[in-house]
């Protein structure tokens, strides 16, 4: 495994782990490669040093502390699951009917609430360059997971 720096043609950075540099290279030829920010297929490797991950377990980078890597990642998760339990907890799972309800909401022709669900790249740029106000959420829903 091998974990790369991406950046997307907004100048969105994230990073994502690949089951090598190959792997990388047909899946980003193939578009299927989208940010994690705003769901563009324009994602390039940005500048880094790699980080691999061995049979071994070391693959922590020279001079890093895992103690300090693993109680920020501990801390991002904790973050993550409460943002979860807010969101679930005021807002109506929709699915994938959510740019269609997002828009009726934003139009008018739906009284307001709080929602959240599934859309495809293009039908978020579109709510998005519409004015209909919406952003991804770090999570998949829990239908979605295992």
């Amino acid at each position: 495994m091998i974990q790369f720096s991406l950046k997307c043609d907004r100048d969105h950075r994230f990073d994502s782990w690949f089951q090598s540099s190959e792997a990388f290279e047909k899946l980003q030829g193939a578009s299927m490669i989208t940010c994690a920010i705003c769901g563009s297929a324009h994602v390039d490797k940005a500048p880094m040093a790699p980080r691999v991950q061995t049979s071994r377990g070391d693959d922590a980078a020279p001079g890093s502390n895992p103690l300090q890597t693993e109680a920020a990642q501990l801390q991002a998760e904790q973050a993550m699951a409460e943002m979860r339990r807010k969101v679930e907890a005021t807002a109506d799972y929709v699915g994938k009917d959510f740019a269609r309800q997002a828009r009726e909401i934003h139009d008018g022709a739906k009284p307001g609430r709080a929602i959240y669900g599934e859309a495809r790249p293009e039908e978020a740029r579109a709510l998005l360059e519409d004015g209909v106000p919406v952003l991804p959420l770090p999570f998949t829903p829990r239908r979605k997971t295992n």
